[in-house]
């Protein structure tokens, strides 16, 4: 198959065409984010290679299904940028990898977090200027602390299973409790609860319209004054106005994010030459109680890798046998989520 790879970095070249040496399919690789402007260069092939902030809605599928592309594999697994009822009346496949890595991210949200208690982003700064103060520097223990973990599936439940084993209680919320979360001695509670007695809350839902600004005025009314709250999900779980208000309130006491909800036009980009156009976004960099990281959570060897190779098995299996095993069902969406 011939496929358009968008948004694809040196990363994406080095370990899609790796893994491309089994399955020989003619990968033709762009930089340009998919969008209505870009959708063109994909014409003369079968089918695209998408990722997180590539634009898949209704007009641009209708003009992939018209260049005759029939599978869209997505290197990822979020799938909140596809309209997935358009795909399925334009005939269109749509493919996913379900779980590249959960360890990557989970271990991440674990390092925004303990970065921020222990401010060890401010004391590397300090040391390498000769400055070895410890004035501001004073942290506090997570062992003893209420952890609400929202959402244990694949990532959330090695969340909740790592603070458990430091120490902390573990409060979680899904649909489906998970076992070896149960085991782990973790309590399954509302969301309400959640929110109402923990110390630190940690999101690890997909975006849905139901988890769209899960997190808002009136979820942060509920909060414990000085929580905080990591995000590593999607961006769009969060309402980003409110965190800012909160923080400058003290109602949030500490903020992690690995993504942002207007994150499309700066993530995966370097802007450092540049003003950025983002004031909400600009607003939470002079927090100093404020920790980002630019959607990175996934970004590991064995992540990428495990990417690559999942994404070449979607495009063989559709090309030899016309399904995918990995495929998004629109009909049945709580069969993915």
């Amino acid at each position: 198959m011939k496929v358009a790879v968008f948004s694809a970095r040196g990363f994406d070249r080095t370990f899609l065409a790796r893994a491309n040496a089994e399955h020989s399919h003619i990968l033709k690789f762009l930089e340009s984010r998919l969008s209505r402007e870009t959708v063109m260069l994909a014409d003369g092939c079968d089918a695209i290679c998408a990722f997180v902030n590539d634009e898949l809605d209704e007009d641009v599928l209708a003009i992939l299904a018209k260049l005759g592309i029939k599978l869209i594999a997505l290197r990822c697994a979020g799938f909140n940028n596809v309209d997935l009822k358009a795909a399925a009346r334009l005939g269109l496949t749509v493919a996913r990898v379900p779980a590249y890595s959960p360890h990557s991210i989970a271990e991440h949200t674990l390092a925004l977090l303990m970065t921020l208690v222990r401010k060890t982003h401010r004391a590397h700064d300090r040391v390498r200027e000769g400055n070895f103060s410890l004035e501001g520097l004073m942290g506090f223990e997570l062992f003893g602390k209420t952890v609400g973990v929202v959402g244990t599936g694949q990532i959330g439940s090695i969340v909740a299973r790592m603070f458990a084993c430091i120490g902390c209680n573990v409060l979680a919320n899904d649909l489906k409790p998970d076992s070896q979360c149960l085991a782990s001695g973790v309590k399954y509670l509302s969301f309400d609860e959640i929110v109402e007695q923990s110390d630190i809350i940690s999101l690890h839902c997909p975006l849905t319209p139901q988890t769209r600004h899960l997190i808002n005025p009136d979820s942060i009314d509920q909060m414990k004054t000085g929580a905080i709250l990591i995000n590593t999900s999607r961006g769009a779980v969060v309402d980003t106005k409110a965190l800012i208000e909160a923080l400058k309130s003290g109602k949030i006491g500490g903020l992690c994010l690995d993504v942002y909800e207007e994150e499309a036009d700066l993530f995966f980009e370097d802007l450092s030459n540049s003003a950025i156009q983002d004031d909400v976004f600009a607003r939470l960099l002079t927090f100093p109680n404020v920790i980002i990281t630019g959607h990175q959570a996934f970004f590991t060897r064995e992540a990428l890798k495990t990417i690559a190779e999942t994404t070449m098995r979607n495009l063989t299996s559709f090309e030899t046998t016309g399904h995918v095993v990995h495929q998004i069902d629109a009909s049945n969406l709580a069969s993915v989520v």
